[in-house]
């Protein structure tokens, strides 16, 4: 399981830029493999501190996507970073905070991270957050 955290500060969303493979140099949510004892958002928690320095309160559980053909389910949550202070961790080589209108949409790693956005957007614009379960399909 990947866990992650669509994390904001007044209003911007919190990117990493991935220093590792697959999709090394492109825009992610901080996000990451849980770790056995871990809760799934003890996991958002300590992933979006190690990639992005960054301490984050967690709201509530927003997305779970199903990508089956490569074995992995990918849980986000919805938080806000508790501070306004964040570093680039070992696994991101740079992190920043983008409105919604310079999102580097087509510099994003996942379809799972661009889903999430898309749909936690349009719900912040309505002002009410639902939960969405997703299943991606294998790219033809």
């Amino acid at each position: 399981m990947v866990v992650g955290c669509i994390a904001e500060w007044d209003g911007q969303i919190l990117l990493c830029r991935r220093a590792i493979e697959p999709r090394r140099g492109f825009w992610t949510l901080p996000a990451g493999f849980m770790e056995n004892g871990e809760s799934a958002a003890a996991a958002a928690r300590r992933e979006t501190h190690e990639e992005a320095g960054a301490l984050v309160a967690i709201d509530a559980a927003f997305a779970m996507i199903s990508i089956a053909h490569i074995n992995q389910i990918h849980l986000f949550y919805r938080g806000h970073l508790t501070s306004a202070s964040y570093s680039a961790g070992e696994e991101s080589l740079e992190v920043a905070l983008f409105r919604p209108e310079a999102i580097p949409w087509e510099e994003l790693s996942f379809r799972s991270v661009r889903f999430c956005l898309e749909v936690y957007l349009r719900d912040r614009r309505h002002r009410e957050f639902g939960f969405y379960e997703h299943e991606l399909l294998p790219e033809s």
